[in-house]
């Protein structure tokens, strides 16, 4: 009978259009690694925290790397979708036989967020006090190892002569090797130098990023094959992180501790204020997601004077940046 097929199409009508709705609505998944966890990528976990992420229509699935270069391991062999690391990674696979690229399209960070540490109270602070001295740095070619040597030589200092660089130490073993008495200086990173601060175990005397000024220091990254396919996802995710670091410039200290303290199990609100307000005053985090030309070219630079690349082998800025989303972010 037609007119009651009708009737019975009619009815259905409802339930086919909230089937179709709850298809397109699916969340694109993505599997993402950070290199470390830290305070400096606030503007990442108030996206995550404020359901930005969830808005621009995407599943983000969260891991922490422990280091650039495992990140990088990940991302080429297929593990991970888009990843958080230091751009120099990029810089050393363009240049090697590697058939997979990785692409920078976000930024997060302005600059390098380590802060200098001191195993003993100093009054004022000299960076010719570091000569002869021990300084637990990072992993040989990582850019918290290539920014503190340019630190150092900004002032004279040759990193391979006048100080000892220990540089052999894993990033989740480097609290305690400090604690136990290994080296004179150490670079880290917030909450970490704060609460060795608290703890009586060091003084922060200099942040390496306000010695180098505006470097890219860490950037969302993904192979040039996944941008290609997934267009659309690149762009919702460089959307959400635009959003979150036009919120983190204005947002009171206090309110951005509660949205970040879920990822910093054990430490108080009060204490992620603290480190909030120190990384503030070094104007830190990117106002936008857009990585300059100009940026990665003083990066090279900074490779370059660490013998880390040669200079025939700089690489060209579209070769290691896609700054297309960026561009487009809204």
């Amino acid at each position: 009978m037609p007119g009651l097929s009708l009737r019975l199409l009619i009815a259905l009508l409802p339930a086919l259009s909230a089937t179709t709705a709850s298809a397109v609505e699916t969340p694109t998944k993505v599997r993402y690694e950070e290199v470390v966890r830290s305070v400096l990528y606030m503007p990442m976990y108030v996206a995550l925290n404020q359901g930005y992420f969830k808005e621009a229509g995407l599943d983000v699935n969260l891991k922490t790397s422990q280091g650039t270069d495992k990140g990088m391991a990940a991302l080429l062999s297929g593990s991970a979708d888009i990843v958080l690391i230091g751009p120099e990674a990029s810089v050393y696979v363009a240049n090697s036989e590697s058939p997979v690229k990785p692409k920078v399209f976000a930024g997060l960070t302005a600059t390098d967020g380590f802060l200098l540490l001191s195993r003993e109270p100093i009054k004022e602070f000299d960076w010719n006090m570091l000569k002869g001295k021990s300084i637990m740095s990072f992993r040989p070619g990582s850019n918290p190892d290539v920014f503190l040597e340019n630190a150092l030589r900004k002032h004279n200092l040759n990193p391979k002569a006048d100080v000892k660089m220990i540089s052999n130490i894993g990033a989740a073993a480097r609290a305690g090797a400090w604690m136990s008495g290994q080296a004179d200086y150490a670079i880290f990173l917030e909450p970490e130098a704060s609460n060795l601060e608290k703890s009586g175990q060091g003084q922060v005397v200099a942040s390496i990023g306000r010695e180098i000024g505006q470097v890219d220091f860490t950037s969302f990254t993904a192979t040039d094959a996944y941008l290609k396919k997934n267009p659309k996802v690149a762009q919702a995710w460089t959307n959400a992180i635009l959003k979150a670091q036009t919120y983190v410039q204005n947002a009171p200290p206090a309110t951005l501790a509660e949205h970040i303290s879920a990822y910093f199990p054990g430490i108080s609100e009060a204490e992620l204020v603290t480190t909030i307000n120190r990384y503030r005053q070094y104007d830190l985090w990117k106002k936008t997601p857009v990585v300059e030309e100009a940026a990665m070219e003083k990066l090279q630079d900074m490779l370059i004077a660490s013998g880390l690349l040669e200079k025939d082998k700089r690489v060209k800025y579209e070769l290691i940046v896609d700054a297309t989303f960026a561009n487009e972010a809204k």
